[in-house]
This record gives C-alpha cells, structure tokens and sequence, in this order.
C-alpha cells in the first residue's frame, strides 16, 4: 500500500505548489495520473520515490516511511522495490540496452547478475521488439526503442510499485497496446501497485481508476 498524509511541497523560489491531503493506493491497483502540465504529476511520482522531499506531511510505502528515510536509505528502497520508468528515459549511454536493462542489478543490494537475471533481460526486451538492438547503445536507437529499454529496466527486478511518466508517450498505436498489455500483465504477475502519469485519454479506460490533476479528484474508469 502507498499511504500519503498532510503532504505539501513548494520548489524554492517559485510559485508551484502541491498539497495532498491524503491519497491511498491499494497492493495491485492500476492507477492513471492525469491533468494539465504544471500541475505536479511528476512532482507526485518523485516525492512518492523518494527523489524529492516534501516540506511537511508523510509518504508511506507498505511499512516503510519514505520521508522519514535519509538520502542513502531512499536510494536503497527505489534499488530493491520500485521500478521508474522516467519521461526522459535516464538511460545511461556509455551502456548498451542490455547493460541498461540489467543495471538495477548492480546498485541493489546484494542483488547479481547471474543466468536468470540475463534471461529476464532477453525475454523482457523479446516482448517490448528489442530483441537483436541489445548490444546497441540508447544513441543507436529510436526514442520509442530507448523508451521501451527503459521500460524493461523498471520491470526487471520485479518491483512492488512501478511508476511510469509517459511511459507510451513516444510509441506508435501498435506498440503502445503492445507495451500496456506488457505493463499490466508484468506488475499483475507480481501483484505490484501502478501509478502512470499519461496524456492519452484514451488508455484510461484500462486502469482501475484515474486521478485528474486538474481538479486533484479521484474517479473510476474513463471518467475523468
């Protein structure tokens, strides 16, 4: 469960302000963000992980309190139990897709690289169509094809909570069904939480429910 009470945070100097009273997210739930730019969709997904700190109020993942944590213990929880897939992908270019896919394995804790984890690396870029670009690096591919590695890397260790920020934003009609379908199955699989940050109204039907920035209200379904 993801469990925000009383949360507040302003960027210094500047007039942008999020408040969230309280907002729960249940084990397995899929959830949509929506709303215009400005309005701290991002800002949600990075104080929910732990990049940003709020000024006041508590996030809470499973019995875990992330704004009680310091910057290493942050860093650790995002390694072993959240998946991100970030708008600007954050993909590493002196890594190749493969190397990319497979390195939250190397800042987890006591996490290796072994036989299994490089046939989850293989099988998960198969099912996003990467299969044969693996040893390209993120400036020999597409921004679909980069997006689509950076979405097997948040896949990879199996999170409890993936966030995604535009993570269909980039991709073409078929591939975007594709790489929802993928989505979904993967975090049901593992009875992980999905919060998506998107701009595609069209996908919200799919999610159990939808978050409008706009109006910071909660509803079911297509209805925001």
């Amino acid at each position: 469960m993801i469990k925000i009470d009383d949360l507040s945070f302003t960027y210094p100097g500047g007039d942008f302000r999020l408040t969230i009273p309280n907002l729960v997210l249940e084990p397995g739930e899929k959830v949509a963000v929506v709303g215009p730019s400005g309005t701290g969709k991002t800002t949600l997904l990075n104080l929910i992980a732990g990049i940003t700190v709020p000024q006041a109020g508590t996030v809470r993942i499973g019995d875990q309190t992330v704004t009680d944590m310091n910057d290493a213990a942050r860093r650790a929880l995002r390694a072993s139990k959240i998946g991100f897939v970030f708008q600007d992908f954050a993909l590493l270019e002196y890594l190749s897709a493969r190397e990319n896919i497979l390195f939250p394995y190397r800042i987890a804790a006591g996490a290796k690289i072994d036989a299994g984890a490089r046939a989850r690396a293989e099988q998960l870029a198969a099912s996003c169509g990467l299969a044969g670009k693996l040893d390209r690096r993120p400036g020999a591919l597409s921004q679909g094809e980069q997006q689509r590695v950076a979405l097997c890397r948040a896949l990879i260790m199996e999170p409890a909570l993936v966030l995604a920020d535009e993570a269909t934003g980039n991709l073409d009609p078929a591939n975007k069904a594709a790489i929802l379908d993928l989505l979904f199955a993967r975090t049901a699989d593992q009875g992980a939480t999905l919060l998506a940050v998107t701009h595609d109204h069209e996908l919200l039907p799919r999610f159990d429910r939808v978050i409008d920035f706009s109006t910071f209200r909660t509803a079911q379904g297509d209805a925001a």
